[in-house]
């Protein structure tokens, strides 16, 4: 099938290489000219394993435009994958959805499905549908499709060729059969339903894992007090298929650009339709206060961190990702230089971005040693594998005092005493070691 994929960012442009894998001719639209003449030359504007390969691969099926009349011209399908960003009262804003809509009302001469991918409130779709026919220039039938995506940041490629289901919102049976056409090579179960609940279904999903963090984050804090460890608490509860493992690793808060703006946009929904989700506001207020434990955790051991040499370990809000949005080292580096430290930080991947934020108040280390040599404290926000696989004695050896806060739990309790280290967590016991007199 000949589609169109509007948007090249983490959704739109994982979607446009998975659909060319699958043998449609795709075309990718984005009015970022810089953004589309990177993708002609071969590379991604994203950090995004296997995308890179999965581009080269289809080469010929691929096409990058920011001209819409080449982009729409022959398209069955127009996918928008568009940013739905939040706003201040945390609702979602639209105003790119409804701009690619009377886009496509001007523009497109023959009939067509639009498939929504971008996350939007309930209701949302039925509207779009509403304001394409209102202003369509061509006598032609479009209809609007919700097809909501599930992936994550670092694994995208994989959670689009090999998700668990695909989930379809459709008024007509017409609007089925060209979805299930588009899928057809995917070979993964395909929910069928109204829009509406397609919509919803996006929603639940993402907030119910949302707030399956925030709980186990707060047994977490409460296993710190009674003397539990979150660990084991945790294989108690995974083992269970009920419950299942998955999202229940203690730490300090989810980040990125899903869970933090949909638990806030179906929270505000709710508002506005004068009703609240309890347990989603509580998500979001556990998720907020999450993030400042590591900090909390340090004032233990120093009352003001000014002069203190500070080393940062991780600042993207996951491992296998660029992405900084709604990630704890942006609410706690501000904190940590407003009171004076002098903070180092490394990360594989995340500091030219961080740059553009703090382009001279840290420093910007190329190693993990180089970050931590001579500090009085390490925190560690991300857990990327080449800090999981860190030898902790050089903490020890390289640190002027050896005290880390681990907001990961990426070691073993019994290594991080051998190693001869303070060593504090999330939910877990703390280790304890004589270290030097501190200020």
């Amino acid at each position: 099938m000949r589609i169109t994929v509007v948007g090249t960012g983490y959704v739109g442009l994982v979607t446009a290489v998975c659909l060319a894998e699958t043998g449609h001719k795709v075309t990718c639209l984005d009015i970022d000219e810089k953004k589309i003449e990177l993708l002609r030359s071969g590379k991604s504007p994203i950090y995004e394993p296997d995308v890179e390969e999965l581009m080269l691969k289809n080469a010929d099926r691929l096409v990058y435009t920011t001209d819409p009349l080449v982009a729409y011209q022959g398209a069955e399908v127009i996918v928008i994958a568009v940013g739905t960003p939040e706003k201040k009262d945390g609702s979602a804003n639209l105003r790119y959805i409804y701009d690619v809509g009377e886009q496509i009302a001007r523009i497109v001469e023959h009939d067509c499905v639009v498939v929504v991918k971008s996350t939007v409130p309930v209701g949302i779709n039925d509207k779009l549908e509403k304001l394409i026919k209102e202003n369509a220039r061509n006598y032609v039938k479009i209809e609007v499709v919700s097809n909501p995506e599930f992936l994550s940041q670092g694994t995208a490629v994989r959670d689009t060729l090999h998700a668990y289901r695909i989930v379809v919102g459709v008024e007509s049976e017409a609007a089925s059969t060209v979805m299930k056409r588009v899928y057809e090579r995917f070979h993964i179960p395909i929910v069928v339903t109204d829009r509406r609940s397609a919509e919803m279904i996006k929603y639940a999903a993402n907030d119910f894992l949302a707030l399956k963090i925030s709980y186990i984050n707060e047994i977490a804090n409460l296993c710190e007090i009674v003397g539990a460890n979150i660990e084991d608490v945790t294989k108690g509860m995974g083992l269970d298929p009920r419950i299942g493992d998955r999202f229940l690793n203690a730490g300090i808060g989810y980040g990125g650009s899903c869970f933090p703006k949909d638990t806030k946009a179906l929270h505000w929904l709710a508002n506005f339709n004068d009703y609240e989700i309890k347990t989603i506001k509580a998500t979001i207020e556990v998720n907020e206060n999450q993030k400042l434990k590591l900090i909390k955790k340090a004032r233990k051991y120093y009352d003001s961190f000014a002069g203190l040499e500070v080393a940062v370990l991780g600042l993207t809000f996951k491992p296998g990702t660029d992405d900084l949005r709604e990630a704890p080292s942006l609410e706690n580096i501000p904190i940590l230089l407003e009171d004076g430290a002098n903070v180092r930080v490394w990360d594989p991947v995340g500091m030219e971005k961080y740059k553009k934020l703090y382009p001279e108040e840290l420093k910007y280390c190329d190693m993990i040693e180089e970050a931590i040599i001579g500090a009085d404290i390490c925190l560690i926000f991300t857990e990327w594998d080449d800090i999981k696989q860190f030898d902790l004695e050089k903490y020890r050896e390289l640190m002027n005092s050896a005290i880390v806060i681990d907001g990961r739990n990426c070691y073993r309790l019994a290594d991080a005493e051998e190693a001869g280290i303070i060593y504090e967590s999330i939910g877990r016991p703390v280790v304890e070691v004589k270290t030097k007199v501190l200020a």
